[in-house]
């Protein structure tokens, strides 16, 4: 599908799914611009991370700074130890309406820069379950912008793009593959060093390498020790 080289703003984390979200953006038509934000989470080799995978599949790339962590309340922003394994409920990974905040701003840029369409990468598949990541808040959120927005009450409207929604992880790797979206740039561990390295035992990282498992592909992540 061509979108007449039509702009969009992809939120890109640095891990694999937003990698892959942006991929496919590219390939739909968009000209992609990927918003990074900086909320103060303690694993930030994930925004160098997103700086390569913007780079790399050539899109213009904005990081902003929204300070998350002064509010806390998570264990990627306070002093909250990142558990080994999810448990029952909402985990303790969960970051207090992130998606709510970081999808607001990248509506604000795209206002700014004439563009109609929102990409993210949520999925409600293989996640941790945040309230955050389910398509009743995608539609929730799509609603609130065409109201919200100048231009959704004047312009063509606003669509948000969750193109990972109902897929696994390893549909994830798959598309990823097909799309060449090179892995081993990306970082999906809560607690990455600073060289981008994984822990091996979030769910991040689980979840990751059970994806790769599940695709038979190999999985190029590098990890501490």
């Amino acid at each position: 599908m061509n979108n007449g080289n039509k702009r969009a703003v992809i939120l890109v984390s640095g891990g694999m799914d937003s990698a892959v979200v942006l991929a496919i953006a590219r390939e739909q038509g968009y000209e992609p611009y990927a918003l990074s934000v900086r909320y103060g989470q303690r694993h930030t080799s994930e925004l160098d991370a997103a700086d390569r995978v913007s780079n790399a599949l050539g899109a213009a790339h904005k990081t902003v700074v929204v300070d998350l962590r002064s509010i806390g309340g998570s264990a990627l922003t306070d002093d909250i130890d990142v558990p080994e394994a999810g448990g029952p409920g909402i985990p303790v990974t969960y970051v207090p309406a992130r998606n709510t905040i970081m999808l607001s701003v990248a509506l604000g840029w795209a206002e700014v820069l004439g563009a109609a369409d929102l990409f993210c990468g949520v999925n409600a598949v293989d996640y941790s379950g945040y309230p955050d990541c389910r398509p009743e808040f995608i539609e929730a959120f799509e609603k609130l912008a065409n109201v919200a927005t100048k231009a959704g009450v004047e312009g063509a409207g606003i669509r948000v793009h969750a193109p990972l929604l109902r897929m696994s992880k390893a549909d994830i790797v798959r598309e990823g593959n097909r799309l060449g979206v090179d892995f081993a740039q990306t970082v999906s561990c809560y607690q990455a060093d600073a060289q981008g390295r994984a822990c091996r035992h979030c769910d991040a990282c689980r979840l990751r390498a059970e994806g790769f498992a599940a695709a038979g592909v190999e999985d190029p992540t590098r990890y501490v020790g």
